[in-house]
């Protein structure tokens, strides 16, 4: 079937609505059932509020139970809030939380961004709470541990104190709505993002369409890691790797790999509809609100992930 541009312009605008800056799509369509009772405090109320109260997460071993954007972590690591080579921003939020696969790429990832010029290292925003699972503001994803996002700021100082972590801004790196990279964009950005992507513990990096084609543009070696790097909306000030479900993870549900390819055309045509609206559909549904989740629509193991010391 060919999509008119009305309905492309549809399915772009319903995705913005329904997701936080990246595709949460997990793979082919997966229903998660509860297979435990849901305690009668917790029927029927947004899931967001039990997560987010928690503070700390469970002594468990790691697993990640769901989807990206529909799950919840056991036994997740706490990012330190420094490193030889990061720093974790936005303390207050409790949100330096993940599986212990993702906690070791950030780590080597750090190291590797401070061999570029002018860079010490990484700061890392949100990953996940403690426990996953919904978050009580800002992202649809970022649920089982597998998901950071990193600034892209680069780091001059790490030795940033708590209230500065809260003050300081990452820069946004786009032109003309997304576009377009801007004057603040450096071949160590490039950099930096190839290293994130080329590694093979990564499903795929969110990266606004400009800086993606700039990307195309300017890669003279291997291109196949390109194919990770997805065009989304946002992610401008920061870029999002999401890791793939770890070995033996079977609570775990994968997402579909990117398209064969290395997916410039794609983010050549996200940059042509930036510059060139494709007019709406007037006849078209207008898309629904997403409904929050509550405990029935996540995995069965969440519970015990909520209830656990």
């Amino acid at each position: 079937m060919v999509r008119t541009a009305p309905a492309i312009a549809l399915t772009l605008l319903t995705l913005l609505l329904s997701a936080c800056g990246d595709d949460d799509r997990a793979g082919p369509a997966t229903r998660v059932s509860s297979q435990q009772t849901i305690p009668a405090d917790m029927r029927g109320k947004e899931a967001r509020q039990f997560f987010g109260a928690a503070k700390v997460g469970t002594q468990n071993r790691a697993k990640p139970f769901g989807g990206y954007a529909k799950g919840c972590q056991d036994g997740s690591v706490q990012l330190p809030e420094t490193g030889e080579t990061w720093q974790a921003m936005r303390l207050s939020r409790n949100r330096n939380w993940g599986q212990p696969e993702l906690i070791d790429y950030l780590k080597d990832l750090s190291r590797k961004a401070a061999q570029q010029p002018g860079w010490k290292g990484l700061y890392i925003g949100d990953i996940s709470q403690p426990r996953g699972g919904p978050m009580t503001s800002g992202h649809a994803s970022h649920q089982v541990g597998l998901d950071a996002d990193i600034w892209m700021l680069p780091p001059k100082r790490l030795n940033l104190s708590r209230s500065e972590r809260e003050s300081l801004s990452s820069i946004s790196m786009r032109r003309a709505k997304g576009a377009y990279v801007n004057s603040d964009w450096t071949p160590q950005h490039h950099a930096v993002l190839k290293a994130a992507a080329s590694d093979p513990r990564v499903a795929r990096i969110f990266l606004f369409p400009g800086a993606k084609v700039q990307m195309c543009k300017d890669e003279t070696g291997d291109r196949s890691y390109l194919r990770k790097i997805r065009p989304w909306y946002g992610h401008h000030y920061h870029f999002h790797v999401r890791l793939n479900c770890p070995s033996g993870a079977k609570g775990c549900v994968a997402q579909n790999p990117p398209p064969a390819g290395d997916g410039c055309a794609e983010a050549e045509q996200w940059v042509r509809n930036i510059l060139n609206p494709p007019k709406p559909d007037p006849d078209a549904p207008k898309p629904k609100p997403r409904r929050q989740l509550t405990m029935a629509d996540l995995p069965g193991q969440c519970v015990s992930v909520l209830q656990s010391r």
